[in-house]
Parts: structure tokens; C-alpha cells; sequence
């Protein structure tokens, strides 16, 4: 099912969409940053008092709005004319890795808990190499979206 509109508003909605996206990657980037020189801090230190207000605020005002956003505006454009789902499989596989990112979030968020309440058990090499899976999935996606190999 298509929804009609005026090309003049999916353009403004393909913007959103793509502000939306780099606010939610910024973050989804600089999280894992964040959590690599917190797991080097001492629980309960000022410095790690300091990165649980830092990671708390990231999540909560910029990584998860701007994820719920990017979600609202795409699949508003998925359901445009833009988009035939029986002809743009690329769609179908960037759905996908926006899901793993989506996950990808979530395991974020639940980190952030457990640096909140001093329950990390993860190194900094861990985040070292979780901050590498965003990037992973941003290149795929845009590929996908710029290139639609399929």
C-alpha cells in the first residue's frame, strides 16, 4: 500500500529523515567512545560519575529520539510512491540492517544501565570493538540505499 503526496512534503520528509539518521549514527558512534574510557574509570569516581551523566543525557535526548524519528520518517518513505516493494529488494535488505542497528541500540541502552548502577563487566578491547559494528552497518546501509544493487 502506497500513500499519495505532494513530491514538494516527501522531500521535506526524506530530509527529516536524513538528519534524523545522522543524529542517531553520531550517537550510536560516540556511545561506545564513552564507554571505553568509562570502563578504564574507577566505579564511583567523580570521573565515572561524570560519564554516567554524559551516556544517560546522550541516550535519552539524542540517541533514542533520533532513532524513533529516523523509523517514523522511513517508513514513511517506504510506503511512498517512492518505493515499490515487489521491485526494490535493496529495501528489503536495508530494513534489515536498520533492525540489527535498532538491536544494536538496545544493547547500548542496557549498557548504560549497567555502567549506571557499576555492573559493567566488559573491557575497554569490548567497546573498542562494539564502536566498529555502527560503522559496519552505516556502510552497508548506505550502499544499499545510494548504490540499490538489487
Amino acid at each position: 500500500m502506497t500513500v499519495a503526496m505532494p513530491a514538494e512534503i516527501l522531500s521535506y520528509i526524506k530530509a527529516f529523515h536524513i538528519i534524523a539518521v545522522i543524529a542517531w549514527m553520531a550517537g550510536v558512534l560516540y556511545l561506545p567512545r564513552l564507554f571505553v574510557y568509562h570502563a578504564a574509570s574507577k566505579p564511583g569516581s567523580e570521573q565515572s560519575e561524570t560519564f554516567k551523566i554524559m551516556e544517560r543525557r546522550l541516550l535519552r535526548a539524542i540517541v533514542t529520539p533520533a532513532m524513533i524519528l529516523a523509523w517514523i520518517f522511513g517508513l514513511i518513505l517506504a510506503f511512498s510512491p517512492l518505493i515499490d516493494w515487489s521491485r526494490d529488494f535493496w529495501l528489503h535488505a536495508k530494513l534489515v540492517l536498520v533492525v540489527i542497528l535498532s538491536g544494536f541500540t538496545g544493547l547500548l541502552a542496557r549498557w548504560t544501565r549497567d555502567f549506571a548502577a557499576d555492573r559493567n563487566t566488559h573491557s575497554q578491547r569490548f567497546y573498542r570493538i562494539a564502536n566498529e559494528v555502527p560503522t559496519l552497518l552505516m556502510i552497508a546501509i548506505v550502499i544499499l540505499v545510494v548504490v540499490r544493487p538489487f
